[in-house]
């Protein structure tokens, strides 16, 4: 209780996200004992993109990831919360779910649904639902240590836009001829093939590394339903 005392002492003084979320973890270490599920001494929690679909437009966008302690230089499990987070409990349910998974806890069958169930959580054991016994005792949480000092991010206002200047294929039936062109100039009109052939654009649809969603080995990670 000492410790506590000390550690919600001048709540004014948070001023990053990290300091709050840290200091969440702290208050939510006690009740990972209870249940008999020590947290790592090591974790480290930060506002940031999960390193997969953090973005994804199909309604199941990763709001949260954690990486195990064997990816740090420093063996630290690393916890990332997603900035399109805006509200504190929503930032507070997403890290327990991931503290669950920094207990040792990989996927989201086995060994985690014991755990999620014992802290407060509920199902689906992929997305971030806490019962009502929990929710309280976050909120409790959150009027001691402060607002979360953050403000949420737009998803899908990326500044990383689509590259307009992408190259299409054109290739000339009768020579095999091919060439690259961009849009602009497609619009005008098809080049000629050296044959004097009119050459015809080529329509290829593949799929990319990225398309694949591959996911991380050992990254385990909450998303939204």
């Amino acid at each position: 209780m000492k410790v506590t005392s000390v550690f919600y002492k001048n709540r004014e003084s948070i001023h990053t996200r990290e300091e709050w979320l840290m200091r969440l973890v702290l208050a939510l270490r006690p009740s990972f004992d209870l249940i008999g599920h020590r947290l790592p001494d090591q974790v480290r929690v930060t506002c940031g993109w999960p390193s997969k679909a953090a973005l994804s437009r199909t309604g199941r966008r990763r709001i949260g990831e954690c990486w195990p302690s064997m990816a740090s230089a420093d063996m630290a499990v690393e916890i990332f919360i997603s900035p399109c987070l805006g509200e504190a409990i929503d930032a507070a349910e997403t890290l327990v779910h991931e503290l669950v998974h920094a207990c040792g806890a990989m996927g989201h069958r086995g060994k985690f649904p014991q755990i999620a169930k014992a802290i407060g959580l509920q199902k689906p054991w992929r997305a971030t639902r806490a019962t009502l016994r929990l929710k309280e005792r976050l909120n409790a949480l959150i009027s001691r240590i402060g607002p979360y000092p953050h403000a949420a991010l737009d998803w899908s206002m990326t500044p990383h836009k689509k590259d307009g200047t992408r190259l299409h294929k054109v290739v000339c039936a009768s020579y095999g001829y091919v060439a690259r062109i961009t849009e602009k100039w497609l619009s005008v009109g098809l080049p000629t093939c050296p044959c004097g052939t009119r050459m015809q654009r080529l329509n290829l649809k593949v799929e990319t590394r990225s398309q694949k969603h591959l996911r991380l080995p050992g990254v385990t990670y909450a998303r939204v339903d």
